[in-house]
C-alpha cells in the first residue's frame, strides 16, 4: 500500500466553552516542512502540535491552521490604564486644536495598540487532552485522503512497471536477431572491401565473438528484470514511508536502461530503450508524490 503525500484534514469539536478547529493540507516535499498558525492559547503547546504533527504525517509540505472560538460568555480581556492615560493627554489636545467634540474619545483610545489585550488565559490539562483528540482526527483525516491518493499512484506505478517489462521482453526477442544483423554486416563490409578470398574467416569469426561480448546487453536485461522484481516487492511492503526508497531503485532502471542503449547499435532497440526511457520518466513524476 502506498501513501500519497497530498491530503487534506479537517476536525472540529466543542469542548466545554471552547470550539477547537483543527485544517491540515499537505503537498509532496523532500522533507518535513511545517508552517504552523496557531492561537495564542495554544502557544505554551506548540513544540508539541509540531511533534504530534510531524509524527503522524512524516513527510511533505504541511501547513496546519488551528483556531480555538470562545463559546457563551465573552472572553476576559485586561485594559492598559497607564497606556490609556498616556494616549488621553495627546489626542485630546489634537482634538482641541482641530475643534473636534471629545465625545467618542474614551471609545477612540481603546482601539489603540495594546490598550485592551487578551487575558493571560490558558488552557487546562484537560482542555489541552481534548484538543489533542481533535488534532489527532484531523490528521487521521489526512491520512486516509493520502491512502487514497496512494491508490491511484500505485495503479500507476504498476503500469509503468509492466509497460517497460513488455518492452524488456521485446529487446529479448529481438537480440538473437541483432546478432545476426551485425555478423552479416561486417562480412558484408570484409567482402566489399578485402574480397570474398583475402580474409580469415576463422580469424573473423574469433573478432566477432570478442566484439559482439563487448556490446553483450544481458546482464543489463537481467539487473534491470531484478530492479523490477524489488520495485514491486516494495510496493508490497507494510512500511508506511517508501518514495525515497522507489526513487532510489528508478535510478538504477535509468542506469540499466541507458547502458542497453548505449550497446544496442540496432535501430529496433533503440526504439524500445527511448520507450523505456519514457515510461521511467512518468514513473519519477509519481513517485515524487509517494510518502
Amino acid at each position: 500500500m502506498l501513501y500519497s503525500m497530498t491530503g487534506y484534514g479537517r476536525a472540529e469539536q466543542t469542548l466545554g466553552d471552547k470550539t477547537y478547529l483543527a485544517e491540515i493540507r499537505s503537498l509532496n516535499g523532500k522533507q518535513f516542512d511545517l508552517r504552523l498558525n496557531i492561537p495564542a492559547l495554544l502557544k505554551p503547546f506548540e513544540f508539541e502540535v509540531r511533534n504530534m504533527l510531524n509524527e503522524g504525517l512524516m513527510r511533505g509540505s504541511v501547513e496546519c491552521i488551528i483556531t480555538i472560538k470562545q463559546n457563551g460568555a465573552s472572553k476576559p480581556v485586561s485594559i492598559n490604564t497607564d497606556l490609556a492615560k498616556a494616549y488621553y493627554q495627546p489626542v485630546s489636545e489634537l482634538a482641541d486644536e482641530l475643534q473636534l467634540p471629545k465625545g467618542d474619545l474614551l471609545s477612540t483610545i481603546l482601539k489603540l495598540p495594546d490598550v485592551i489585550t487578551p487575558s493571560t488565559e490558558m488552557l487546562t490539562d484537560e482542555e489541552w487532552a481534548g484538543f489533542q483528540k481533535v488534532l489527532k482526527e484531523a490528521i487521521h483525516q489526512l491520512n486516509t485522503h493520502r491512502i487514497d491518493e496512494g491508490r491511484s499512484l500505485e495503479a500507476d506505478l504498476l503500469l509503468r512497471l509492466s509497460n517497460i517489462e513488455k518492452l524488456q521482453t521485446q529487446v529479448a526477442e529481438l537480440e538473437p536477431l541483432r546478432r545476426t544483423k551485425i555478423r552479416e554486416g561486417l562480412v558484408r563490409v570484409l567482402e566489399e572491401q578485402a574480397g570474398k578470398e583475402n580474409y580469415d574467416p576463422n580469424r573473423m569469426e574469433q573478432e566477432l565473438i570478442f566484439y559482439i561480448e563487448k556490446i553483450d546487453i544481458s546482464e543489463e536485461q537481467v539487473r534491470l528484470k531484478n530492479h523490477c522484481d524489488y520495485f514491486r516487492a516494495v510496493l508490497q511492503e507494510k512500511e508506511i514511508s517508501k518514495g525515497k526508497k522507489l526513487s532510489f531503485i528508478l535510478q538504477e532502471f535509468g542506469r540499466e536502461i541507458n547502458t542497453t542503449g548505449s550497446k544496442a547499435y540496432d535501430s529496433q532497440i533503440q526504439q524500445c530503450v527511448i520507450l523505456m526511457k519514457d515510461e521511467l520518466e512518468k514513473a519519477k513524476e509519481q513517485v515524487l508524490n509517494v510518502l
